[in-house]
């Protein structure tokens, strides 16, 4: 679910202003698991940029305030949403933790780092969605530490069906600033490209594993 749909278009206007959000239809990327990809995104960049991350700042707090009860405690996942997950925090005046991909190995072996007292309230803060499966990993080390998710408060997601669902499943509910969909047509709008390069965006999309750039 957006905020809405006039902070989603500006969202995604931002993140393709600063190529915090990359599109290359004719020049696919390829990510991690191997797809191929027509759009690349790091949302890390727009910390370089106070004007932006004030604006997603503000944003994510005004999406915590209408969609949620008030939480006790933030939550940013690492390690792309520590650094906006602390601004939130700060914008909100209430405490945050952050919540690594697994326990550490040495010391004291967190995985869950800063004070949280258990029975907490937690709103956790992401910076993108893609198949959600880290993202909630990191809810699930929040409900072994005893507290209550209020939900997820993310800038964009590609809303792949596999999200969704999983998020449907874990009874995790789903706010972003943006989304695939509003980048379109936000790219659109703009001539950021071309028709034909929208069809091909949209195809990527439904079927992103098996995509082909010569689809």
């Amino acid at each position: 679910m957006i905020l809405d749909k006039e902070t989603a278009k500006k969202t995604a206007e931002l993140l393709l202003q600063v190529k915090a959000i990359k599109l290359q239809p004719n020049e696919p990327f390829t990510w991690a698991s191997g797809w191929k990809s027509p759009i690349y995104c790091d949302n890390r960049v727009t910390l370089s940029y106070p004007a932006i991350r004030t604006f997603i700042r503000e944003n994510m707090a005004k999406a915590i305030e209408k969609k949620f009860a008030r939480p006790d405690v933030i939550a940013g996942v690492a390690t792309g949403a520590i650094a906006i997950g602390a601004l939130v925090a700060e914008e909100m005046g209430l405490p945050f933790i952050y919540i690594r991909p697994e326990a550490k190995k040495h010391g004291r072996q967190n995985q869950i780092e800063g004070h949280l007292e258990k029975g907490k309230s937690v709103l956790v803060i992401e910076d993108l969605i893609s198949t959600g499966m880290s993202s909630l990993k990191a809810v699930d080390a929040l409900h072994a530490a005893d507290t209550k998710v209020l939900g997820m408060v993310a800038i964009f997601t590609y809303g792949f069906d596999i999200a969704e669902k999983a998020f449907v499943d874990k009874d995790v509910e789903l706010v972003t600033l943006s989304d695939y969909q509003h980048l379109l047509e936000q790219a659109n709008d703009t001539n950021y490209i071309a028709n034909n390069e929208q069809m091909m965006l949209e195809d990527w999309r439904v079927a992103p594993s098996i995509w082909k750039q010569n689809n």
